[in-house]
C-alpha cells in the first residue's frame, strides 16, 4: 500500500545564475534545481515561507515529494541538499533529485501498533513503551508503505517487539543491520519501585537479629 506522499510546489524559473537566484530571494523565494531521471536540469524557485515550514518539521531530506511545476508534469522527487546562510542559518538554494517508481529511496515510516486489546502484559497494568516511533527503511519509491504494523496480541510484562518479528512490505529493509528493539513493555513505575525497595532492604528478619552480649560486671 502506497503512503501519501506530501505534495510541494514550485515555479518554474526563467533565469540562471546568481543574479537570478538573487532576484528569487529579493522575492521571497528561495532558488533550486531539480535534476535526474533521464531529462534534463529544471532550475525552481520555492516560496521561502513553504520551504521554511517543511524543514522545521523536520525529515525533509528523507520525505518523497510530488514536486508540482506549472507547465511540467508531476515528478516525484527527494531533497538532496539545502545551503544555507552562514550567519542566518536559512535556507539559500535546494538540490532535489527525480526519482522513478522503481528508484531506491530511504524513508522513516511511522509504526502502528495493534492488538492492545488482548495483550496480557497490558491489562496487568504494563506500560508500552515506543523505543521507535518510526522506523528507518529502505523501499522502492513506487511502493511506500503507510506505516509498518507491530502486533502485540499475547506479550507480557517484559516482552520487546523487535523489527524481525515485522512483517516488511515486499522489498523494504530496515537500514540499521541488527535485531533492534521497536518497543517494549514493561512493569508500571509503582511496582517497579516496590521492587527496587525490597531488592534493597537490608533489614534482617527477627530470627536472624544477631544477638546482643550484655557484661553486667
Amino acid at each position: 500500500m502506497a503512503g501519501e506522499i506530501p505534495d510541494l510546489i514550485a515555479e518554474a524559473r526563467t533565469g540562471t545564475g546568481k543574479g537570478a537566484a538573487r532576484q528569487a530571494r529579493r522575492d521571497g523565494n528561495v532558488p533550486g534545481i531539480v535534476y535526474g531521471g533521464g531529462t534534463d536540469p529544471l532550475a525552481i524557485n520555492i516560496p521561502f515561507n513553504v520551504l521554511f515550514k517543511r524543514l522545521k518539521d523536520g525529515r525533509f531530506l528523507s520525505t518523497l515529494f510530488n514536486l508540482k511545476v506549472e507547465g511540467q508534469e508531476d515528478v516525484r522527487v527527494i531533497c538532496r541538499n539545502v545551503q544555507r546562510d552562514v550567519v542566518k542559518d536559512l535556507p539559500t538554494h535546494v538540490d532535489f533529485m527525480r526519482l522513478k517508481r522503481t528508484s531506491k529511496v530511504t524513508l522513516f515510516i511511522p509504526v502502528e501498533v495493534v492488538g492492545e486489546e488482548e495483550c496480557p502484559g497490558l491489562k496487568k497494568g504494563g506500560v508500552l513503551t515506543m523505543v521507535r516511533p518510526e522506523v528507518e527503511l529502505r523501499v522502492t519509491a513506487g511502493d511506500i508503505p503507510d506505516a509498518i504494523t507491530i502486533d502485540l496480541s499475547g506479550l507480557e510484562i517484559g516482552d520487546t517487539v523487535t523489527i524481525s518479528s515485522v512483517d516488511l512490505p515486499s522489498g523494504a529493509k530496515a537500514t540499521i543491520d541488527r535485531d533492534f528493539v521497536i518497543a517494549n513493555l514493561t512493569a508500571p513505575s509503582g511496582l517497579v519501585s516496590a521492587e527496587s525497595e525490597a531488592d534493597h532492604d537490608d533489614t534482617p528478619p527477627a530470627d536472624e537479629v544477631p544477638a546482643i552480649e550484655v557484661n553486667e560486671d
